[in-house]
């Protein structure tokens, strides 16, 4: 059997985001996540990186981010954490830029699968988290 040799380019950019506000301390995705990510229905998708943006004042954290297999996320067999980054603490102003987090991921994503992020503690003002992708 040969190997696929055409590269497979996406169909549609795809954008998502979501505020993340509430910490989680389960390390298994099965409470407290946000969907920040979902892929085509039919085809799947390909999830390129995720940008987390403070929105003002926030102790420092740190954020999970977990692969679904479609099912429920209650079942810790369902999800796979795949990348986490440490969130700094961040004093709002209006002279100088807050830190932006970039997280590279360039994973494709089977039909139905999601993808999930959560915080490690709460935050006052929120982190904003966009995922960028496309669909199939």
């Amino acid at each position: 059997m040969s190997a696929n040799t055409k590269p497979i380019y996406s169909r549609s950019p795809h954008v998502e985001w979501n505020t993340l506000l509430t910490g989680n301390t389960t390390k298994d995705g099965t409470s407290g996540m946000s969907l920040i990510f979902t892929g085509d229905n039919n085809e799947g998708g390909m999830i390129h990186s995720i940008r987390c943006v403070p929105l003002g004042t926030n102790v420092a954290t740190v954020i999970r981010i977990f692969l679904n297999n479609g099912s429920t996320t209650g079942t810790a067999a369902n999800n796979s954490m795949i990348a986490q980054a440490t969130l700094p603490a961040t004093t709002n102003s209006e002279v100088s830029a807050l830190p932006v987090i970039e997280i590279p991921l360039d994973r494709p994503l089977p039909a139905n699968y999601d993808v999930y992020a959560v915080l490690g503690t709460t935050v006052a003002a929120g982190w904003q988290v966009t995922a960028f992708g496309g669909k199939y």
